[in-house]
């Protein structure tokens, strides 16, 4: 609650923060928005593929010549994370790989790291989260995404010494959503093919929004950030209404659909028949909590706040979020604070491959949002001891052998390649996490 008046001291005493920026996309264009009307802060480098489209970019979301001008471009992460004259990076390229890459070469530079690349944390975020520890820079989940904030509620809660029940997000969802493909994506978003084209949007990333990879992902990264259980069979994804939190996700055991208090898990805004979900809770996030004591009960009941039927149980919820135009939250907090906006503990959580159909030896994997697999949450410990594969490595491989439709494919389904960077960091976290 005191970011604002940090970085006015930063200014006034000629410190701006200043930061290096890689991917211009979509989340990374938003943050861009921001930085102009937020005195203090600077972007030193944007590093993008394409450094020309991110110059677009820049016009695109209202910046001035000659703020572009005084900006460098390069095509190089590395570039980035090493610049002297940088205090925090921003991973937002969304590959888990080229994230992982770039963490480490920001932390090993001595920067702040801020992942929105929530891929490549769930992919090896403990090991990241550790050295960085090691080299006394922070690094942190990217305030505006669901992780984040989820992670801010919960910790909110603890610290009024609250009993998380649950915690999670809002996302439209149905079971057949697991087996959409590229190709017929839009009609669930009420879109056509130009219209998504027309919009810049990525058939493949949106995809993933829709067919529970991006619900799986962001669940484990919750679940390791806050020390929270994932469902032993994946999410559920119950249909509920924000009025219905409280009463649904409770445990099974005073009638919820949790199987235990402390569980991450993601609410449909469709009941199974495609109906719309009273008051849904699709943008948003959520936090259920428990009274410690009757007398809390009572202050619930007392104050307004709507509970489950035992009255033990009560819901807070934030029914939007904002990704990129919240960003900078994250950024001041690294630098000004030394405090990461939610950041990965341990392993409890992993994202791993599910056959959208009936796969065959010698098929390439496409990855997140592509036509082969999905992502499904599972238990850290059930994930290492089935090597099932996580999807942050099932794209660019190919399986060594058939895997039905619905299987979990697993690492000896695929032909790794060992000297990958992605696969041995993977591999060096398992070993020192699992």
């Amino acid at each position: 609650m005191n970011l604002h008046a940090l970085l006015h001291r930063r200014t006034e005493s000629g410190r701006p923060v200043r930061v290096a920026l890689i991917g211009a996309g979509k989340f990374g264009s938003m943050f861009l928005a921001q930085v102009p009307s937020i005195a203090g802060l600077e972007v030193a480098v944007i590093a993008d593929l394409n450094p020309e489209r991110a110059r677009e970019a820049c016009r695109t979301v209202g910046w001035d010549e000659a703020r572009i001008a005084g900006t460098r471009f390069v095509a190089d992460g590395l570039d980035a994370c090493r610049a002297d004259d940088v205090e925090v990076v921003i991973e937002a390229t969304g590959h888990p790989e080229a994230g992982i890459r770039h963490a480490l070469a920001a932390i090993e530079a001595g920067r702040h790291i801020v992942m929105v690349n929530v891929e490549a944390d769930v992919l090896a975020g403990p090991l990241l989260a550790e050295k960085a520890r090691e080299r006394g820079v922070v690094y942190s989940m990217a305030y505006g995404d669901q992780p984040a904030l989820v992670a801010e509620m919960v910790d909110w809660a603890r610290a009024a010494g609250f009993t998380v029940a649950a915690a999670g997000k809002g996302t439209k969802y149905l079971p057949v959503y697991h087996q959409v493909t590229p190709d017929d994506v839009w009609t669930h978003y009420g879109l056509n093919a130009e219209q998504a084209k027309a919009g810049g949007m990525n058939p493949q990333m949106f995809n993933s929004f829709l067919d529970g990879t991006k619900s799986a992902i962001e669940m484990a990264a919750i679940a390791n950030a806050c020390d929270l259980d994932v469902p032993e069979q994946g999410l559920a994804f119950p249909p509920c209404g924000v009025d219905d939190l409280a009463q649904v996700m409770r445990p099974k055991s005073v009638g919820g659909q949790l199987d235990r208090d402390g569980m991450v898990e993601v609410v449909s805004s469709l009941e199974r028949d495609g109906r719309p979900v009273f008051r849904d809770l699709r943008w948003g996030v959520y936090v259920v909590l428990k009274a410690p004591n009757d007398y809390a009960a009572a202050c619930f009941k007392q104050y307004g706040l709507p509970t489950d039927s035992t009255g033990r149980y009560a819901a807070m919820y934030k029914p939007f979020h904002l990704i990129g135009l919240e960003l900078s939250i994250s950024v001041l907090s690294a630098a000004l604070r030394g405090e990461p906006t939610g950041s990965t503990r341990a392993w409890r959580g992993d994202a791993v491959a599910v056959a959208k159909r009936d796969l065959k030896a010698g098929e390439m994997l496409d990855g997140e949002g592509g036509y082969t697999v999905y992502g499904r949450l599972a238990p850290a410990s059930r994930s290492k001891a089935a090597r099932m594969l996580p999807i942050g490595l099932a794209h660019g491989v190919r399986l060594t052998r058939d895997v039905a439709a619905g299987t979990v494919v697993t690492e000896d389904d695929v032909a790794l390649d060992a000297e990958r960077l992605a696969v041995r960091v993977r591999r060096e976290m398992v070993e020192r996490f699992g």
